[in-house]
């Protein structure tokens, strides 16, 4: 018994020592495999490369591998019979396999060509991040909208500028980063609360270029992070509320700084303050700055064109005005009063321009401590024709804010002609155009221009209405197409200021500043040159402590202005400037 037990531990020794022979050869095997793997020249030349993973965390079931060879079956044939060093053109593939082959001869195939873009924006996110690194200086920019472009390059020239530009748009920020030192995130500021503070706490600076209503939560967010902010829009009492929490936090927040407000102070100021400096005193201050289609593409009924949201431009055509003229206070009352109150602009006749006031002027009678002015009006420009569109488009009921039961998304289709009917209170929505015509013609004081106006902007067409609830809305939606500014066009700024001055020997003179700035048809326009420019040098001001004021900011005293206008200069924008005597 014992003799049989001593044979079989011989043999199971014997088969220990043979398989651990096995496992070195194995090993040896293995080895010099990988070697082969490792050079090129092992799998080059004509065949097929089969490329596998030997240590799976997992096996595939049978039944899965035994249906993917048969599907793979059919194709066999052609794939053992290519040839890699031959074009793929000239292989009979079949269009499932050649869809499925990802490079050919050393290039991605185009159904993956995609992969290089890919590997190209890796490079680009892993080269902005070292230059994030190195950069002293970190600025976040919120919004990449129509103001954008001319800002960021501005701002990318400075190599120890960092900039990430954040937007809810992939494409739209992605298009912004021209630079190694500037990058894109998405970001969703209305509710990305997390992500949106991590980005202010780590910036120096923080821009926003979103709608006015939402700088008061982003300065909140600045404040209590203690960065730095600025924006080009109107520093609204929202934001004039923050004024002490933002000195207690150390922080500047520079507001108006683009072009309306923005470049129009910044030409004012310097004038009144050089009018004292020598002994003069301002006796009146008329300001009229629109943004324009240039001149050769303006052929429309409004002779305006929309590089963003109408809705504003038609809201503030009923809002309430207020300005001082020869001593005396005029209020205009919201609901289209204002419209009446354009009045021919005679000065640049060649742009054959009118205007209407803007707002409330007589703020600046203190804002611009210009208190001796017996005239202070700020007004909007446009091309002649436009006020008298709008007083139309408002009488047909076209600018009412009032949910309509006709524009609800679920009722039935309608078109504009049958809207239009609808809103002049006729029964008979198929009345026949002439006769439709005729009865605009007596709605909106009998006069055949603004009817023909109508008729060209579409509105008496059998063209489906996009139903958008109120008419003011509707018609956004439907101008926001039918007028927009298309690729290859051109805009124009138009600033004018006249300032009466009274010298100290009671001569009378008239001195003008005329801003006239055109866009690039292949580069920025003159809407962003004029809001992303100033934008840009207000913020590198910041930056770079030229602007020490804490709290809310807005550019009015000569250590602001006077760096800003010159820089503004070196990016070719500049005004002209008359003196007539009275």
């Amino acid at each position: 018994m014992m003799g049989n037990l001593m044979n079989d531990l011989k043999m199971v020794k014997n088969e220990l020592q043979l398989l651990q022979g096995d496992i070195k050869n194995f090993k040896k095997e293995r080895q010099s495999l990988l070697l082969q793997i490792q050079e090129k020249n092992s799998f080059s030349g004509p065949g097929v490369l089969v490329c596998s993973i030997d240590n799976m965390p997992t096996q595939l079931p049978l039944e899965a591998t035994d249906y993917f060879g048969y599907l793979l079956y059919p194709y066999m044939e052609s794939i053992l019979s290519s040839d890699a060093s031959k074009p793929l053109e000239n292989h009979n593939f079949g269009e499932t396999v050649k869809g499925a082959i990802i490079a050919s001869n050393g290039k991605l195939t185009q159904n993956f060509e995609y992969i290089q873009e890919l590997r190209n924006d890796s490079t680009s996110q892993m080269k902005a991040r070292s230059m994030a690194q190195k950069a002293s200086k970190k600025v976040l920019v919120l919004g990449a909208g129509y103001v954008a472009e001319p800002l960021i390059d501005y701002l990318t020239k400075d190599q120890t500028i960092h900039v990430i530009i954040g937007s809810s748009l992939q494409n739209q920020g992605e298009a912004l980063v021209k630079s190694e030192n500037a990058e894109h995130v998405v970001l969703d500021v209305t509710t990305g609360r997390g992500s949106l503070d991590k980005l202010i706490e780590d910036s120096n600076l923080v821009i926003s270029l979103l709608p006015y209503s939402l700088h008061p939560s982003i300065a909140e967010r600045c404040i209590k992070h203690k960065v730095n902010m600025v924006t080009a829009s109107y520093l609204t009492p929202e934001m004039k509320s923050l004024h002490e929490a933002a000195m207690d936090a150390g922080i500047t927040v520079v507001n108006e700084v683009g072009l309306d407000p923005g470049i129009d102070h910044l030409l004012a100021m310097e004038c009144f303050d050089e009018i004292k400096l020598n002994g003069g005193k301002i006796t009146s201050f008329v300001s009229f700055c629109g943004g324009l289609p240039a001149p050769e593409y303006s052929d429309n009924p409004l002779r305006y064109k929309f590089s963003w949201n109408p809705r504003g431009v038609l809201l503030n055509t009923l809002s309430v005005a207020k300005y001082l003229e020869d001593g005396k206070v005029v209020e205009i009352p919201s609901g289209g009063a204002l419209m009446d109150h354009t009045r021919s602009i005679d000065y640049l006749p060649g742009f054959n321009l009118e205007g209407y006031p803007n707002r409330d002027s007589t703020v600046y009678t203190d804002l611009y401590n210009i208190q001796s002015a017996h005239t202070v009006l700020r007004g909007t420009l446009r091309y002649k024709g436009f006020a008298d569109v709008m007083k139309a488009l408002h009488k047909l009921g076209l600018l009412s804010d009032e949910p309509h039961p006709c524009l609800h998304s679920k009722g039935p289709e309608i078109t504009w002609k049958q809207f239009l009917c609808t809103l002049l209170g006729q029964q008979d929505q198929e009345m026949l155009t002439p006769n439709l015509k005729n009865l605009i013609y007596d709605v909106i004081g009998k006069s055949e221009a603004q009817v023909a106006a109508i008729e060209r902007l579409g509105i008496l067409a059998e063209e489906p209405v996009v139903k958008c609830s109120t008419p003011l809305d509707t018609m956004t939606h439907f101008l926001a197409n039918k007028l927009a500014i298309q690729k290859g066009e051109r805009d124009v700024i138009i600033l004018r200021h006249n300032i009466g001055i009274q010298w100290p020997d009671n001569k009378n003179e008239m001195r003008t500043i005329d801003f006239v700035v055109y866009g690039d048809k292949d580069g920025y326009s003159a809407m962003a040159k004029t809001v992303g420019y100033p934008a840009a040098i207000a913020a590198k001001m910041v930056l770079e402590n030229e602007i020490q004021t804490r709290g809310m900011v807005v550019p009015m005293v000569p250590e602001i202005y006077k760096p800003m206008l010159m820089r503004l200069k070196q990016e070719g924008i500049s005004s002209l400037e008359h003196t007539f005597k009275l």
